[in-house]
């Protein structure tokens, strides 16, 4: 094994001392009056993991571990609580997907789809994208849960990335990397899009309703018609210039394509099982809402089966050692996150910063609140969580600095989906492509951050203006 250079190793050590240094620093530093010494010291404990992830000091596993460690050891969380993440629903959901998605990928399924797909649109990376994009929005409304539409698009994508021969360990990674992050950023703006892409949405809904806005489906679809299509149209173009795939033209792809769905024949037995437990799973999580169905439990049912008739073996599960990864830190940092919003310190810190804004006009009141709603995610895992810690607080200062009630309502829900991407761990759906491995966790923060600062742009140029025309 190669040990890493003393330069190398100088600079990891630094960049850790650093990420030590600022939880220390925070935790000594004066408790502020309205907070107590546990929501203080968790905010030291979270926010130092989260800054040695960007800073690339950690591994999100490791900082992970460390952070709910001292959590606990230090008795500013209760275990049960802070492990509570591990009996979650949604990182349950997430770690199922990951395996279904295996299931898709070794049947052949997902190269049977993946061809069809580049059949219609694979003369080009680029075209890829946007099919990527359009399946999503076409589906979206049909799923209140964009972690479930993300196990629908992940294997589709998996398929794509592997059947162009692109490789997560490869030098050739980066037109993978490209179609994940499509995914990641389609489900973002397809959640802001329907009133029903996510479950977050009907609950900023009543919310906004304590302030005599009023949304139903149709007037959603009017206010997000033009801001969020723009967004759909520009993305996948945006994110190829950001991360050039490397493959760009593929002229002969199509062609190939439908040559090698003709040598791949009629669906195989497992390929039709994989179908059948995957329609039975798509079609429980569409009626979820109204069956009262648990998410996760459909998930497992769907898994259960594709186990029973031996299309998984549970030496399949075993070499799936990158779900186990991603279901520690997940579980944990969901459980930190959630335990910062109970403990009070999100609606604390939304508090304070929007109590500043007193004395200026209300359309920089917007443009400061709708920018820190925004920012303010990289302390959540969960949209629902932010949505329920801050939305009500935001909306209500902005609305006694005179801001339009329906304006700044719109703002804030779309904010709430298409901020999901700007960190890997920003919304439970974008676990799945995370974990792929086609992306690096400095590549994840970049476009993540990059794309979220772009969709803002988006919608306070093209967005406030329609919402000011069409919400009243």
């Amino acid at each position: 094994m190669t040990r890493p250079a003393p330069s190398t190793r100088l600079r990891s050590l630094l960049k850790q001392a650093l990420s030590f240094a600022l939880a220390l620093g925070i935790w000594f530093s004066p408790i502020p009056a309205g907070l107590t010494k546990e929501a203080w010291h968790l905010f030291a404990i979270f926010a130092a993991a989260i800054f040695a992830v960007i800073l690339n000091s950690f591994p999100l596993l490791t900082a992970s571990l460390l952070a709910v460690s001292a959590a606990v050891l230090t008795r500013t969380v209760d275990p049960g609580k802070a492990f509570a993440g591990f009996a979650n629903a949604s990182v349950l959901l997430v770690v199922v997907a990951f395996l279904v998605a295996n299931a898709v990928v070794k049947s052949g399924l997902g190269r049977r789809i993946s061809l069809f797909v580049v059949s219609l649109f694979g003369r080009s990376t680029l075209g890829l994208g946007y099919s990527i994009f359009l399946t999503d929005a076409m589906i979206a409304p049909a799923f209140p849960s964009n972690t479930a539409r993300g196990g629908v698009l992940y294997p589709i994508v998996l398929s794509l990335a592997q059947n162009s021969g692109s490789m997560p360990d490869q030098k050739n990674r980066r037109m993978g990397g490209y179609l994940m992050f499509c995914g990641m950023a389609s489900l973002s703006v397809s959640s802001a899009l329907w009133l029903t892409a996510t479950s977050g949405n009907p609950i900023a809904v009543s919310l906004a309703e304590r302030y005599g806005v009023k949304i139903n489906f149709g007037s959603w679809i009017v206010a997000a018609s033009i801001p969020i299509l723009t967004m759909i149209v520009l993305l996948p173009l945006m994110l190829y210039r950001l991360f050039p795939p490397g493959v760009t033209k593929t002229p002969d792809a199509p062609k190939a394509a439908r040559d090698a769905l003709r040598t791949m024949g009629r669906l195989t037995r497992d390929e039709r099982i994989v179908a059948v437990s995957f329609a039975f799973m798509v079609a429980g999580w569409v009626m979820a809402g109204t069956l009262n169905l648990s998410l996760a439990a459909v998930a497992f049912a769907g898994l259960g089966a594709l186990l029973a008739t031996n299309v998984l073996t549970l030496d399949d599960i075993n070499l799936q050692g990158g779900t186990l990864v991603t279901f520690i830190w997940l579980a944990v940092l969901f459980a930190l996150s959630g335990q910062l919003n109970e403990l009070g310190f999100m609606g604390y810190v939304g508090a304070r910063l929007t109590s500043l804004l007193g004395g200026i006009t209300w359309p920089v009141a917007y443009v400061v609140l709708l920018l820190l709603y925004v920012l303010m995610h990289y302390m959540f895992v969960s949209q629902s969580a932010q949505i329920l810690a801050l939305f009500d607080v935001f909306l209500g200062v902005a609305v006694k600095a005179g801001v339009p009630a329906p304006l700044m309502a719109f703002a804030l829900l779309f904010a709430s989906s298409y901020f999901s991407t700007i960190t890997p761990q920003g919304g439970s759906q974008n676990v799945i492509f995370v974990g792929s491995g086609y992306l690096t966790q400095v590549e994840l923060y970049r476009l993540g951050f990059l794309t979220t600062a772009f969709c803002l742009l988006v919608f306070l140029v093209i967005g406030t203006p329609w919402l000011l025309f069409v919400a009243r």
